[in-house]
């Protein structure tokens, strides 16, 4: 038997219009909002899911089989 290291990545995602007199800006008021929790994702934001197996290791099987 092995042992395996799996990694999940959840990915949710969301769309904001923002007022801002350049992207700069606009970036920042959106991390600042994001921050201060008032852009919040939820599984309505869900996008994707993806499994990586980062790490494989070899084990002794423990009843001797």
């Amino acid at each position: 038997m092995k042992k395996y290291l799996v990694e999940i990545t959840e990915t949710l995602q969301k769309q904001i219009t923002i007022t801002a007199s350049s992207r700069e800006e606009a970036e920042q008021k959106v991390k600042e909002k994001y921050r201060n929790e008032e852009i919040v994702l939820d599984e309505n934001d869900y996008v994707d899911t993806v499994f990586t197996v980062l790490k494989e290791k070899r084990m002794k099987d423990i009843e001797g089989r």
